[in-house]
């Protein structure tokens, strides 16, 4: 998989996420809304709300965001709104800890402080803005790793039972010599044929 066209989709897919993360605090948070979105939800989907919502994510009342939201069909619209307008009060302290903190502090820093991100959203972001050392772990990916003996298949996924997931993630991406946002694209390509953002 690491060689032919594959390849160069997730090479161009990476360089995205990079130059995403050098863009403007206002594109910066649209991402963060999408990764607000997309949890329990289709990612293509999103992808089409995220464009025709735009800048609206950081102009309409929760409101007209959540009537916008229903007629372009997200299931949880009035939910959605409001961690989206919560979270626009916290991007100046988001924006400061993209630039001050690293590690597993930063996305601790996204979990507790965004409504709506837990570690697999808050990853997915991070991930969406350059930052290659986050798994983001859901059940496309533990269905391919159970698939294939890596793990067992999991009912639930706590904190201690993602990082540990996450961990042995790690390790076969060093294996494979790939980091963990690379690892991603090619397990969520081999469980649903595509390498969405």
């Amino acid at each position: 998989m690491k060689r032919g066209s594959l390849c160069r989709v997730v090479d161009s897919r990476m360089e995205e996420f990079w130059k995403a993360g050098k863009e403007s605090s206002d594109c910066i948070f649209s991402e963060l809304c999408f990764c607000i979105l997309t949890a329990n939800f289709n990612a293509e989907r999103t992808i089409r709300i995220q464009r025709e919502i735009g800048g609206g994510f950081l102009t309409l009342s929760e409101p007209k965001l959540a009537k916008e939201l229903r007629r372009l069909g997200h299931r949880f619209p009035n939910t959605r709104a409001r961690y989206i307008v919560q979270a626009r009060r916290k991007k100046s302290a988001v924006m400061k800890a993209l630039r001050t903190l690293g590690g597993g502090e930063l996305r601790d820093f996204m979990v507790r402080n965004v409504k709506g991100l837990g570690l697999k959203e808050a990853s997915h972001f991070l991930r969406n803005i350059g930052y290659s050392d986050y798994a983001v772990i859901d059940f496309h990916i533990i269905d391919v790793l159970a698939g294939h003996g890596i793990i067992r298949r999991q009912k639930t996924l706590t904190k201690r039972r993602y990082l540990e997931i996450e961990g042995k993630l790690r390790e076969l991406g060093e294996r494979l010599g790939l980091n963990l946002a690379e690892l991603d694209l090619y397990l969520w390509c081999m469980e649903t044929g595509k390498v969405l953002k």
